[in-house]
């Protein structure tokens, strides 16, 4: 992996390189700090030692243990074994790359999914985002940014698990030849069961309970990514576009230069 896809922030593109077990295995304990997320574990699946270490010491640092794997199939091996609350993912990886840790990941125990890549191609993006991943970073990237998406993936999921455990079941959003079992969380459309990540559920649940109004990206990314840096709206788009992947493209409407709204069927 080239230097140029090292964590930006530090002079010449390279972290400050921490102890650590860059090899695999647990990196560290959780400090006695306060963290939003407490106790939560986050896998780190990234061949490249610096990147791995940098990502790891920041991450232990914010209060959450975190465990290395370094390829492929060493990911998918300790994702399904610690079943960690969420997976930090290079797609490039030795062995299998990370679209297909990400497929094998989600088709035994489904778990959110944050993707690195070192090519700023949405086509990319969009297949990490089709296969099971719930939100994706370019490198070179800031530690900053990093903790702040994973707090923000954790949230989501979390509200899930609360109203999926809500003993005040919620009824079925339906829109056109559009249903959504919000109790459930499950999609379906002219009756067939269409498979979403929890960031595109959120954020069909969002465009569809108001079918018809135009949606800024800047608040989509808000309410569904609890992230308000405008740099953001493209991980908007990308899954937007997965969204059309799986619903068919004649659902969401792009409004150019401000956003998109939900056009159901008669």
């Amino acid at each position: 992996m080239a230097p140029s896809s090292l964590p930006s922030g530090q002079p010449g593109g390279r972290p400050n390189v921490p102890t650590g077990n860059p090899n695999g295995g647990a990196v560290g304990r959780p400090s006695a700090r306060p963290a939003g997320e407490p106790n939560a574990t986050v896998l780190v699946v990234e061949d490249e030692p610096a990147i791995a270490t940098a990502i790891a010491q920041r991450l232990t640092a914010e209060g959450w243990r975190v465990e290395v794997a370094r390829d492929g199939l060493s990911g998918v091996d300790a994702a399904l074994r610690l079943r960690p609350d969420a997976v930090v993912l290079d797609v490039m990886l030795p062995g299998i790359d990370g679209l297909e840790v990400t497929r094998r990941i989600q088709a035994e125990h489904p778990l959110p999914i944050l993707m690195l890549t070192a090519r700023d191609d949405e086509t990319d993006m969009i297949i990490g985002l089709g296969v099971g991943a719930d939100d994706y970073m370019t490198k070179p990237f800031s530690m900053r940014e990093l903790v702040a998406r994973l707090k923000a993936l954790l949230r989501r999921v979390d509200r899930a698990a609360q109203v999926a455990s809500s003993p005040v079941a919620q009824p079925p959003l339906e829109v056109g030849d559009v249903t959504i079992d919000q109790a459930q969380r499950r999609v379906y459309r002219a009756g067939e069961e269409v498979h979403l990540t929890p960031t595109e559920f959120e954020l069909l649940v969002m465009l569809a309970s108001s079918p018809k109004t135009v949606l800024t990206r800047e608040k989509l990314l808000a309410e569904v990514w609890d992230w308000a840096d405008a740099s953001g709206t493209r991980t908007v788009d990308s899954h937007i576009k997965a969204l059309r992947r799986k619903l068919g493209a004649d659902l969401i409407r792009t409004v150019h230069g401000v956003g998109y709204a939900f056009e159901p069927n008669a």
